[in-house]
């Protein structure tokens, strides 16, 4: 088992790994628990909740919403629950956004954990406290930022994963190679067998390695304000491609890096064969690269982006494998060039 430490301006979040889900209840405080999970993980794990009976919500970005919250409010008025109240969210990245939520403004704010249940939650979702929801089709336009005391991952949850999940978790994994690890990169690309069979040791390490990539950057910059932004590579054009197409998070977030890496070459940033290594990589782990919707629909939801500061966009590029680069771009010359990009190359 390892520990890592998120340090928050309201609050330390102590992230576990490599422990089983079992025995994650000596870490919770039962008699202020106050537990939601989703359907399917009420179904497929009745053992985890044999000492409460959850609020149990539906699943899918569909319920990403106000109304869900407020589903989570009326329950806790239910139970008279006041600020001593303790929320665990148990699930995926859904659910904890929700519950983080929720638990960032009831009553102000009262303390809240997660124990995430697929690889999309554990390297990313569950960590490093943003919590939010979707609003009018657009993606996590409410929300806010608040740690949560603890992170329980346990990768065997990923037994139970349809393949297409396991595909969008991997999406969240390579986003974080690409930006701040190469070694990982290399690791990845070297144990791809592996890692799509769901070797207990490849997902431990991806998972691990993922962790510490982000805890050391939200350590840094909690608020986004500058290093966090790299997080979000692949996430602009992502979030459109997610917006207007069927495609699953980590499905868009893939088409999304491509493109970002397109633009890295178009900009002088990235040489075309590290382009090139990238998209191979996205293939092998069976991640598209290229438009599932019209070209001209994607570009029209980029001024959605809540990246966006006036006519800019805070865009995440790559200057190398492993290394990142915020550019602010305006949005106009963003739109021409990716659609070029998108032309040519996707």
């Amino acid at each position: 088992m390892e520990t890592l430490v998120v340090h928050g301006s309201n609050r330390k979040s102590v992230i576990t790994v490599g422990e089983r889900h079992s025995h994650a209840g000596a870490y919770t405080p039962h008699e202020k628990a106050f537990v939601v999970t989703d359907t399917e993980v009420r179904r497929l794990y009745p053992a985890f909740f044999r000492t409460c009976e959850p609020v149990v919500i539906g699943t899918g970005e569909r319920i990403k919403t106000l109304d869900t919250v407020a589903l989570i409010y009326e329950k806790l008025l239910e139970k008279e629950a006041d600020r001593s109240v303790f929320l665990i969210g148990v699930g995926g990245g859904v659910v904890c956004d929700v519950v983080g939520f929720a638990a960032a403004t009831y009553l102000r704010g009262v303390r809240f954990g997660f124990v995430p249940t697929t690889l999309l939650s554990q390297v990313d979702a569950a960590v490093g406290g943003k919590n939010g929801v979707n609003f009018k089709g657009f993606k996590n336009k409410i929300g806010a930022i608040t740690q949560p005391d603890f992170v329980w991952c346990d990768p065997s949850f990923f037994r139970t994963l349809p393949e297409r999940e396991i595909r969008s978790g991997l999406a969240e994994v390579v986003k974080q190679a690409f930006i701040a690890d190469i070694n990982l990169v290399e690791y990845i690309e070297n144990n791809v067998q592996d890692i799509l069979s769901l070797k207990s040791a490849a997902m431990e390490r991806l998972v691990l390695d993922c962790l510490r990539i982000k805890a050391g950057v939200v350590s840094r910059d909690e608020k986004e304000q500058g290093e966090r932004r790299i997080l979000n590579f692949g996430h602009t054009v992502g979030h459109a491609v997610e917006q207007r197409s069927g495609l699953a998070h980590g499905e868009a977030v893939s088409v999304g890096m491509a493109a970002a890496a397109a633009l890295s070459v178009r900009l002088g940033l990235l040489s075309t064969d590290k382009l090139t290594r990238i998209l191979k990589l996205l293939r092998r782990l069976h991640l598209p690269v290229s438009l599932p919707a019209p070209a001209d629909e994607i570009i029209a939801a980029l001024g959605q982006d809540k990246k966006r500061e006036g006519e800019a966009l805070h865009f995440v590029l790559l200057n190398d494998l492993g290394r990142a680069v915020v550019r602010e771009i305006n949005l106009t010359e963003l739109r021409v060039l990716l659609l070029e990009i998108f032309k040519e190359t996707l």
